[in-house]
């Protein structure tokens, strides 16, 4: 099932099935999120919940217990529950259960606020812990845009940096090393290249506004005031990039495996709730 939001000729679709965005259109049509062609990667703009990346072996422990979690958590592959709904708005729900706690032992509930405004999409995050004890969690946004054409007349336009450090990955874990990238004038030329060693994965990102520039001209710029860390992401010929705002990232190459050590892991507390949102506006 999908629900279609409108607002003067702007349309955004997202399915209950991981409440993930499918489309965004303006009133020409132009669709702006990749069509998830299985041929490249079967999604669109995943959410990711409630461990961000790839764990140490799979799994983390809590209390003397192991669990396993697969990479990016496991909210996208699950049914959301439509909770709130206008023309221009919807709310989708998930909220723990038995399957879940044998996963991820912890009494959260989290909702997605999707609202269309013009050729603006804001897309709210609540976490809540309805347990008893503090808990622990990653969050994050994974959305992919349709970059049709030639990937290198395509640019990323930063809003402060002068050059990225993006740190490497091992085995999908985080290495000691890192990459220094220049910039020309706050942008990055887009090349297949940059992603050989898969995303390029930026630790407390000083922009906090990104936007993808084709020849000059801005098609989609994604902001993210809260978010401390961002990955950027495509696969080899793929004609799509990802621009992905997290709370958290993947364990170390040396990670404990205790889920409160993890670097950047959030923690909320017994009956807290945690509120962030992004923006993504198209041009």
């Amino acid at each position: 099932m999908e629900k279609t939001l409108l607002h003067n000729g702007y349309s955004a679709t997202i399915k209950y099935h991981g409440a993930e965005l499918v489309s965004f259109k303006n009133p020409d049509g132009n669709e702006y999120i990749w069509n998830g062609d299985p041929e490249y990667w079967g999604k669109h703009a995943p959410v990711l919940f409630p461990v961000v990346g790839t764990l140490r072996k799979n799994s983390f422990t809590y209390k003397g217990q192991e669990y396993h979690l697969p990479r990016h958590g496991f909210a996208r592959d699950m049914e959301f529950s439509l909770t709130h709904h206008s023309e221009n708005q919807a709310v989708f729900s998930l909220q723990f259960s038995d399957e879940t706690l044998a996963r991820y032992p912890f009494r959260f509930w989290l909702q997605i606020n999707y609202r269309l405004l013009n050729n603006t999409l804001l897309i709210g995050y609540s976490v809540i812990n309805e347990g008893k004890e503090k808990m622990p969690f990653s969050l994050g946004a994974h959305p992919a845009f349709a970059l049709p054409g030639e990937f290198s007349d395509y640019s990323l336009d930063f809003e402060k940096e002068d050059a990225i450090k993006a740190f490497i990955l091992e085995n999908d874990l985080l290495s000691n090393q890192t990459e220094t990238i220049g910039l020309q004038n706050h942008k990055l030329p887009l090349d297949y290249a940059l992603f050989e060693n898969d995303a390029l994965i930026i630790k407390n990102v000083a922009s906090k506004e990104l936007s993808i520039s084709r020849k000059g001209k801005t098609i989609v710029t994604v902001g993210y005031d809260d978010f401390p860390h961002l990955g950027l992401w495509t696969k080899q010929d793929a004609p799509f990039l990802c621009i992905e705002p997290w709370f958290g990232y993947s364990d170390t190459v040396n990670a404990s495996g205790n889920i409160f050590e993890k670097e950047s892991i959030m923690v909320l507390d017994a009956e807290a709730v945690f509120n962030t949102n992004f923006t993504i506006e198209v041009f």
